[in-house]
């Protein structure tokens, strides 16, 4: 596989006396020039593979951490999903579930964050898996990666939609009296309208310049921290009475009377989901190299850092919703004042109607939290759309001129949002008639966004030492042990997502993410088969050395 990446992007060749003029021009490139100015490190790394910028660099650290940040979010993955979580095994299982979760991801994260230093492109996963497959291999690499990347980012548009949306639904519900008391609940036409809406106004927000979306993460890092912290110190505060330390770490209850499943070990791995579910997206520190200042150095550091900012807020938070539950088997009460459909919803609503009589304190939360699927909602869209951008530069997608056309006055990729969008509204269309949509949509967007983690790591892990070109960060002899942990975690979680949710199977509970993501993936791998495979070929390469006469 000696020198098969550099070939595959035209990279420059050891020894070569036309790589060696290339180098010297990126050297006077670099140097500073009359005015002081000298080119940005990951600008001169994304010329060295053989990009050019289009894209204004901009980005300090702080900002694409706070992308990073928001995408994950420290309320996204852990609300919609705890109720559900917790009704298979109990406290313990989500509790110690998200240490067992976070020690795993740590592994993606850092075999991640070594190969986003050496690769700074907005491309990301997908050019990552293209140059360490080696010509061979990397053009069905990247083909697989970007349409992963990009079905898993789709996907999560409408994760943060459905899941804002039923946030919003209970607001409305507990400001407008309660399930017991005749407030409005709504319906399926109403529900599916806001998700549309929320969508819609990503778009618009997106086609604005970047400066604007990282000033609004921002605002969404510091909405999210000091909110939690509200959150995670209030509520044990605020709750009349909390469960005891040995009901939060060590009460298993399989209930096997709701879900059907009667395995222990079953039951802890659907526990699991709400943390599975909750910690990725910190690559969208990735999609953002090409509009970074310094992408090789604060790429890895904004992945890194989400992640840690992430483990220690979300534990809190699980740690503050655990303790503070009133009674277990009233959460799940369609009776009760939240219909029994959300359940953090009623653990804020029990602990403040129970010491104050008055759910207000638990609405004013729950916007808290609102505000945290829309900052989520509103940077998933940016990913979204760069990946989109980035593999319709290559021609990977129909469409492919239009889509990666740049606004040159906001020098944003416009038509990529709104394509992203649209087919996330698509996905939320069957709210109408089916109740299973949300795990549906889930199912895709973690399978399709982590599984595309699988990609480029593997390759990575693979590949000889001698062809991986080291950025400022890096693993050193720990490298193909991190990749390997981390590979195997990746195929363990794309597979537990998979798995029915409850027994005995049937059409109203049905997990439907296999035959979904098989239908997409079967018209991709065809088109591959059929077609692409005959032109598709990974990363088109826009400078080429100066012999190639082209600037």
């Amino acid at each position: 596989m000696q020198g098969e990446t550099t070939s595959l992007l035209g990279a420059m060749r050891n020894g070569d006396d036309t790589s060696q003029m290339a180098r010297k021009k990126s050297s006077s490139m670099s140097a500073p020039t009359g005015a002081g100015i000298e080119m940005d490190s990951g600008e001169r790394r994304l010329n060295e593979l053989g990009y050019k910028q289009e894209l204004r660099r901009e980005m300090t650290l702080f900002k694409c951490l706070a992308i990073a940040f928001s995408t994950m979010s420290l309320f996204t993955g852990i609300v919609p999903l705890f109720g559900i979580s917790f009704i298979y095994a109990g406290p313990a299982p989500v509790v110690w579930g998200w240490v067992v979760v976070t020690f795993f991801t740590w592994f993606v994260g850092l075999a991640m964050a070594e190969i986003c230093s050496s690769f700074p492109t907005t491309g990301s996963l997908y050019f990552w898996a293209a140059h360490l497959s080696g010509p061979r291999w990397g053009p069905l690499a990247s083909w697989i990666c970007a349409w992963l990347e990009a079905i898993g980012l789709i996907a999560g548009i409408g994760t943060q939609a459905y899941a804002g949306t039923q946030t919003l639904q209970n607001i409305i519900l507990l400001s407008t009296g309660t399930n017991k008391n005749g407030g409005y609940f709504a319906p399926r036409g109403v529900f599916l309208a806001i998700y549309i809406g929320l969508c819609l106004i990503w778009a618009v927000l997106n086609s604005f310049a970047l400066n604007l979306i990282a000033l609004i993460d921002i605002v969404s890092m510091w909405w999210q921290v000091v909110g939690g912290t509200l959150i995670v110190i209030m509520l044990p505060l605020v709750a009349p009475t909390t469960q005891s330390a040995s009901y939060v770490f060590s009460k298993v209850d399989i209930a096997s009377a709701s879900t059907g499943i009667t395995s222990p070990a079953y039951a802890v791995m659907m526990a699991w989901l709400v943390s599975q579910y909750s910690l990725y997206g910190y690559d969208a520190a990735a999609h953002l190299t090409e509009e970074t200042r310094n992408a090789d150095r604060n790429g890895p550091l904004a992945i890194l850092s989400s992640i840690g900012m992430i483990s220690i807020f979300g534990w809190a938070f699980i740690l503050a919703l655990t303790f503070s539950i009133q009674d277990p088997s009233y959460l799940y009460d369609p009776t009760n004042e939240t219909a029994g459909s959300f359940v953090p919803a009623q653990i804020l609503y029990d602990a403040f109607y129970g010491r104050y009589q008055s759910g207000t304190g638990a609405i004013i939360l729950l916007v808290v939290i609102w505000g945290s699927f829309f900052f989520a909602g509103l940077s998933i869209t940016t990913s979204a759309a760069r990946v989109v951008y980035a593999l319709s530069r290559d021609g990977g997608v129909p469409y492919s001129k239009q889509l990666r056309k740049v606004n040159r006055r906001v020098q944003v990729p416009v038509n990529a949002v709104w394509f992203s969008v649209a087919f996330a509204i698509l996905l939320g269309i069957p709210i109408l008639k089916l109740n299973v949509v949300f795990t549906a949509i889930t199912s895709i967007c973690t399978i399709g966004w982590v599984g595309g983690y699988a990609v480029p790591i593997f390759a990575r892990m693979v590949i000889k030492s001698e062809n991986f070109k080291r950025g400022p960060f890096h693993l050193g002899g720990a490298s193909r042990w991190v990749c390997l942990v981390a590979f195997l975690w990746i195929c363990y979680t794309c597979v537990v997502f998979l798995l029915p949710t409850s027994y005995p199977i049937k059409l109203e509970t049905f997990n439907y993410s296999p035959i979904a993501l098989g239908v997409v993936l079967f018209f991709v791998m065809g088109w591959w088969v059929v077609d692409a495979r005959h032109w598709f070929k990974g990363p088109v390469r826009e400078i080429f050395n100066i012999d190639d006469g082209v600037a």
